[in-house]
Protein backbone atom coordinates (compact mmCIF):
# COMPACT_ATOMS: atom_id res chain seq x y z
CA UNK A 1 0.00 0.00 0.00
CA UNK A 2 1.33 3.36 -1.07
CA UNK A 3 2.01 5.86 1.62
CA UNK A 4 -0.63 8.76 -0.28
CA UNK A 5 -3.43 5.51 0.07
CA UNK A 6 -2.72 5.07 3.63
CA UNK A 7 -3.13 8.86 4.15
CA UNK A 8 -6.23 9.35 2.14
CA UNK A 9 -7.85 6.31 4.27
CA UNK A 10 -6.83 8.05 7.57
CA UNK A 11 -8.19 11.09 6.14
CA UNK A 12 -11.35 9.62 5.84
CA UNK A 13 -11.21 7.63 9.10
CA UNK A 14 -11.01 10.71 10.68
CA UNK A 15 -13.95 12.75 9.23
CA UNK A 16 -16.21 9.57 8.80
CA UNK A 17 -17.67 10.62 12.10
CA UNK A 18 -18.27 14.36 11.73
CA UNK A 19 -19.58 12.87 8.18
CA UNK A 20 -21.62 10.65 9.70
CA UNK A 21 -23.42 12.94 12.37
CA UNK A 22 -23.51 15.56 10.01
CA UNK A 23 -25.71 13.47 7.52
CA UNK A 24 -28.17 12.30 10.19
CA UNK A 25 -28.80 15.50 12.02
CA UNK A 26 -28.15 18.22 9.24
CA UNK A 27 -28.45 16.98 5.62
CA UNK A 28 -31.55 14.72 6.70
CA UNK A 29 -33.68 17.07 8.30
CA UNK A 30 -33.05 19.66 5.48
CA UNK A 31 -33.90 16.84 3.03
CA UNK A 32 -36.90 15.93 5.11
CA UNK A 33 -38.40 19.61 5.22
CA UNK A 34 -38.02 19.47 1.71
CA UNK A 35 -39.64 16.47 0.97
CA UNK A 36 -42.77 17.43 3.35
CA UNK A 37 -43.07 20.47 1.83
CA UNK A 38 -43.70 19.06 -1.06
CA UNK A 39 -46.94 16.89 -0.02
CA UNK A 40 -50.20 18.16 1.56
CA UNK A 41 -52.97 15.92 3.17
CA UNK A 42 -56.52 15.59 1.28
CA UNK A 43 -59.29 14.85 2.92
CA UNK A 44 -62.45 12.89 1.53
CA UNK A 45 -66.31 12.35 2.49
CA UNK A 46 -68.71 14.76 4.63
CA UNK A 47 -66.55 17.32 6.94
CA UNK A 48 -63.41 15.76 5.98
CA UNK A 49 -64.64 12.39 8.27
CA UNK A 50 -64.29 10.21 5.04
CA UNK A 51 -60.25 9.71 5.30
CA UNK A 52 -57.17 11.38 4.70
CA UNK A 53 -54.44 10.42 2.14
CA UNK A 54 -51.20 12.21 1.61
CA UNK A 55 -50.26 13.25 -2.26
CA UNK A 56 -47.54 15.27 -4.08
CA UNK A 57 -48.65 18.78 -4.18
CA UNK A 58 -45.73 20.15 -5.86
CA UNK A 59 -45.45 24.26 -5.34
CA UNK A 60 -48.39 24.62 -3.82
CA UNK A 61 -47.68 24.57 -0.15
CA UNK A 62 -44.88 27.93 -1.04
CA UNK A 63 -47.12 29.59 -2.70
CA UNK A 64 -49.55 29.05 0.26
CA UNK A 65 -47.21 30.40 2.36
CA UNK A 66 -46.25 33.42 0.22
CA UNK A 67 -49.83 34.32 -0.15
CA UNK A 68 -50.45 34.28 3.78
CA UNK A 69 -49.98 38.12 4.55
CA UNK A 70 -49.74 37.02 8.30
CA UNK A 71 -46.84 35.01 7.06
CA UNK A 72 -45.32 37.60 4.80
CA UNK A 73 -45.58 40.13 8.05
CA UNK A 74 -43.99 38.25 10.14
CA UNK A 75 -41.07 38.38 7.48
CA UNK A 76 -41.02 42.09 7.08
CA UNK A 77 -41.31 41.78 11.06
CA UNK A 78 -37.74 40.21 11.85
CA UNK A 79 -36.21 42.06 8.85
CA UNK A 80 -37.05 45.02 9.98
CA UNK A 81 -35.97 43.35 13.81
CA UNK A 82 -32.85 42.64 12.04
CA UNK A 83 -32.01 46.29 10.41
CA UNK A 84 -32.10 47.54 14.16
CA UNK A 85 -30.93 44.79 16.59
CA UNK A 86 -27.62 42.97 14.42
CA UNK A 87 -26.09 46.84 14.38
CA UNK A 88 -26.61 47.24 17.48
CA UNK A 89 -25.46 44.06 18.76
CA UNK A 90 -22.40 43.91 16.66
CA UNK A 91 -21.36 47.69 17.90
CA UNK A 92 -22.17 46.85 21.47
CA UNK A 93 -19.83 43.50 21.38
CA UNK A 94 -16.97 45.51 19.73
CA UNK A 95 -17.39 48.24 22.21
CA UNK A 96 -16.57 46.17 25.09
CA UNK A 97 -13.97 43.96 23.20
CA UNK A 98 -12.31 46.95 22.44
CA UNK A 99 -12.76 48.44 26.26
CA UNK A 100 -11.68 45.28 28.20
CA UNK A 101 -8.82 44.53 26.09
CA UNK A 102 -7.66 48.36 26.24
CA UNK A 103 -4.01 48.90 28.68
CA UNK A 104 -5.93 50.62 31.19
CA UNK A 105 -8.70 48.34 31.94
CA UNK A 106 -9.34 46.56 35.56
CA UNK A 107 -10.96 43.60 36.75
CA UNK A 108 -10.97 42.00 33.22
CA UNK A 109 -11.75 38.94 34.09
CA UNK A 110 -14.81 39.79 36.33
CA UNK A 111 -16.15 42.30 33.51
CA UNK A 112 -15.49 39.09 30.98
CA UNK A 113 -17.64 36.97 33.14
CA UNK A 114 -20.00 39.15 33.63
CA UNK A 115 -20.87 40.33 29.88
CA UNK A 116 -20.36 36.82 29.23
CA UNK A 117 -23.28 35.16 31.66
CA UNK A 118 -26.16 36.18 29.61
CA UNK A 119 -24.85 33.69 26.93
CA UNK A 120 -25.48 30.87 29.83
CA UNK A 121 -29.04 31.19 30.60
CA UNK A 122 -31.32 29.49 28.57
CA UNK A 123 -33.50 32.24 25.80
CA UNK A 124 -36.62 30.67 27.58
CA UNK A 125 -35.14 31.57 31.33
CA UNK A 126 -34.31 34.87 29.73
CA UNK A 127 -37.38 35.68 28.44
CA UNK A 128 -39.14 35.06 31.48
CA UNK A 129 -36.72 37.33 33.55
CA UNK A 130 -37.60 39.65 31.27
CA UNK A 131 -41.17 39.29 31.06
CA UNK A 132 -41.73 40.31 34.98
CA UNK A 133 -39.22 43.31 34.51
CA UNK A 134 -42.23 44.00 31.12
CA UNK A 135 -45.29 43.22 32.84
CA UNK A 136 -46.79 46.63 34.45
CA UNK A 137 -47.87 45.31 38.51
CA UNK A 138 -44.78 43.26 38.78
CA UNK A 139 -41.90 45.15 37.19
CA UNK A 140 -39.98 48.04 39.50
CA UNK A 141 -38.92 49.46 36.14
CA UNK A 142 -42.54 50.07 35.28
CA UNK A 143 -43.41 51.13 38.79
CA UNK A 144 -40.72 53.46 39.14
CA UNK A 145 -41.05 54.99 35.35
CA UNK A 146 -45.20 55.53 36.63
CA UNK A 147 -43.33 57.04 40.22
CA UNK A 148 -42.26 60.01 38.03
CA UNK A 149 -44.15 60.63 35.34
CA UNK A 150 -43.62 58.58 32.66
CA UNK A 151 -46.42 56.57 31.18
CA UNK A 152 -44.29 53.15 29.97
CA UNK A 153 -45.60 50.26 28.50
CA UNK A 154 -42.92 47.54 27.30
CA UNK A 155 -45.66 45.29 25.91
CA UNK A 156 -47.64 47.95 23.45
CA UNK A 157 -47.97 47.35 20.07
CA UNK A 158 -45.04 49.54 19.13
CA UNK A 159 -43.05 48.69 21.54
CA UNK A 160 -42.91 44.90 22.03
CA UNK A 161 -40.59 44.49 19.31
CA UNK A 162 -37.85 46.63 20.42
CA UNK A 163 -38.56 44.92 24.35
CA UNK A 164 -37.82 41.44 22.40
CA UNK A 165 -34.81 42.89 20.54
CA UNK A 166 -33.65 44.30 23.79
CA UNK A 167 -33.84 40.27 24.90
CA UNK A 168 -31.70 39.08 22.36
CA UNK A 169 -29.45 41.99 23.00
CA UNK A 170 -28.97 41.15 26.55
CA UNK A 171 -27.97 37.49 25.49
CA UNK A 172 -25.86 37.54 22.91
CA UNK A 173 -23.84 40.86 22.96
CA UNK A 174 -21.17 39.08 25.22
CA UNK A 175 -20.95 35.96 23.37
CA UNK A 176 -19.83 38.10 20.24
CA UNK A 177 -18.11 39.80 22.41
CA UNK A 178 -15.84 36.42 23.38
CA UNK A 179 -15.25 36.35 19.58
CA UNK A 180 -14.29 39.63 19.10
CA UNK A 181 -11.39 39.74 22.25
CA UNK A 182 -10.13 36.37 20.79
CA UNK A 183 -9.48 37.73 17.47
CA UNK A 184 -7.93 40.83 19.41
CA UNK A 185 -5.91 38.16 21.20
CA UNK A 186 -4.22 36.98 18.12
CA UNK A 187 -2.94 40.40 16.87
CA UNK A 188 0.77 40.50 17.36
CA UNK A 189 1.83 43.03 19.75
CA UNK A 190 4.87 44.21 17.45
CA UNK A 191 2.33 46.02 15.32
CA UNK A 192 1.30 47.89 19.10
CA UNK A 193 4.56 48.79 20.06
CA UNK A 194 5.28 49.59 16.26
CA UNK A 195 2.24 52.42 16.15
CA UNK A 196 3.56 53.52 20.17
CA UNK A 197 6.85 54.00 18.90
CA UNK A 198 5.69 56.16 15.57
CA UNK A 199 3.35 58.29 17.82
CA UNK A 200 -0.06 57.21 17.22
CA UNK A 201 -2.25 57.99 20.64
CA UNK A 202 -4.87 55.64 21.92
CA UNK A 203 -7.85 56.41 19.28
CA UNK A 204 -5.28 55.96 16.47
CA UNK A 205 -4.19 52.29 17.36
CA UNK A 206 -7.95 51.57 17.43
CA UNK A 207 -8.88 52.94 13.98
CA UNK A 208 -5.63 51.79 11.97
CA UNK A 209 -4.62 48.35 13.81
CA UNK A 210 -7.78 47.18 16.48
CA UNK A 211 -10.66 47.68 14.07
CA UNK A 212 -8.82 46.41 10.44
CA UNK A 213 -7.36 43.20 12.46
CA UNK A 214 -11.23 42.72 14.02
CA UNK A 215 -12.67 42.24 10.03
CA UNK A 216 -12.95 38.50 10.24
CA UNK A 217 -14.57 38.26 13.34
CA UNK A 218 -16.68 41.14 12.85
CA UNK A 219 -18.07 39.13 9.66
CA UNK A 220 -18.20 36.16 11.48
CA UNK A 221 -20.42 37.36 14.47
CA UNK A 222 -22.58 39.75 11.97
CA UNK A 223 -23.51 36.26 10.26
CA UNK A 224 -23.90 34.53 13.19
CA UNK A 225 -26.60 37.42 14.20
CA UNK A 226 -28.08 37.82 10.90
CA UNK A 227 -29.01 34.02 10.93
CA UNK A 228 -29.75 33.53 14.62
CA UNK A 229 -32.07 37.25 13.95
CA UNK A 230 -34.70 34.79 11.33
CA UNK A 231 -34.50 31.79 13.94
CA UNK A 232 -36.59 34.69 16.91
CA UNK A 233 -38.54 32.02 18.46
CA UNK A 234 -38.45 31.21 22.10
CA UNK A 235 -38.68 35.38 23.02
CA UNK A 236 -41.84 36.11 22.04
CA UNK A 237 -43.39 32.37 22.76
CA UNK A 238 -42.84 33.07 26.42
CA UNK A 239 -43.83 36.61 26.08
CA UNK A 240 -47.49 35.75 24.19
CA UNK A 241 -49.07 34.89 27.19
CA UNK A 242 -48.25 38.24 28.81
CA UNK A 243 -49.87 40.79 26.33
CA UNK A 244 -52.10 40.04 23.21
CA UNK A 245 -49.95 42.19 20.82
CA UNK A 246 -47.67 39.00 20.03
CA UNK A 247 -50.23 36.26 18.23
CA UNK A 248 -48.83 32.88 16.87
CA UNK A 249 -47.92 34.35 13.48
CA UNK A 250 -45.48 37.40 15.48
CA UNK A 251 -42.36 35.43 13.97
CA UNK A 252 -42.00 33.07 11.00
CA UNK A 253 -40.42 30.36 13.29
CA UNK A 254 -43.86 31.02 15.43
CA UNK A 255 -45.71 30.51 12.25
CA UNK A 256 -44.79 27.63 11.30
CA UNK A 257 -44.74 26.55 14.94
CA UNK A 258 -48.35 27.29 14.89
CA UNK A 259 -49.00 25.79 11.55
CA UNK A 260 -47.48 22.17 13.16
CA UNK A 261 -48.63 21.89 16.43
CA UNK A 262 -51.81 23.79 16.37
CA UNK A 263 -53.38 23.73 12.76
CA UNK A 264 -51.65 20.38 12.43
CA UNK A 265 -50.83 21.48 8.89
CA UNK A 266 -47.39 20.00 8.88
CA UNK A 267 -46.67 20.36 5.08
CA UNK A 268 -47.23 23.76 5.30
CA UNK A 269 -45.17 24.44 8.07
CA UNK A 270 -42.07 22.54 6.15
CA UNK A 271 -42.63 24.77 3.09
CA UNK A 272 -42.46 27.87 5.55
CA UNK A 273 -39.06 26.88 7.41
CA UNK A 274 -37.79 26.04 4.15
CA UNK A 275 -38.43 29.63 3.25
CA UNK A 276 -36.83 30.73 6.19
CA UNK A 277 -34.18 28.85 5.55
CA UNK A 278 -33.88 30.31 1.58
CA UNK A 279 -33.90 34.42 3.39
CA UNK A 280 -31.38 33.24 5.70
CA UNK A 281 -28.79 32.12 3.16
CA UNK A 282 -29.78 34.78 0.77
CA UNK A 283 -29.41 37.33 3.60
CA UNK A 284 -25.68 35.78 4.76
CA UNK A 285 -24.26 34.96 1.55
CA UNK A 286 -25.56 38.54 0.07
CA UNK A 287 -23.88 40.29 3.28
CA UNK A 288 -20.62 38.20 2.56
CA UNK A 289 -20.67 39.34 -1.18
CA UNK A 290 -21.00 42.68 -0.97
CA UNK A 291 -17.97 42.60 2.13
CA UNK A 292 -15.64 40.53 -0.15
CA UNK A 293 -16.05 43.11 -3.14
CA UNK A 294 -15.02 46.02 -0.46
CA UNK A 295 -12.48 43.80 0.48
CA UNK A 296 -11.10 43.68 -3.18
CA UNK A 297 -8.17 46.19 -4.19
Amino acid sequence: MSRSSRSSRAAIGFLAPFGVLFALFFVAPIGYAVYQSLFTVERSGPLGLGGAHTVFAGLSNYSRALADAQFTASLGRVLLFGVVQVPVMIIGATLLALLLESASARGIRFFRTAFFLPYGVPGVVASILWGFLYVPGISPIVSLAHGAGWQVDFLSSGTVLWSIANIATWQFTGYNMLVLIAQLKSVPGDLYEAATIDGANAWQVVWHIKLPMLRPALVLTTVFTIIGTLQLFSEPLVLKPLTGNINGSYTPNLNAYTEAFQNNNYNLAAAEAVLLALVACVLSFGFLKIVGRREKP
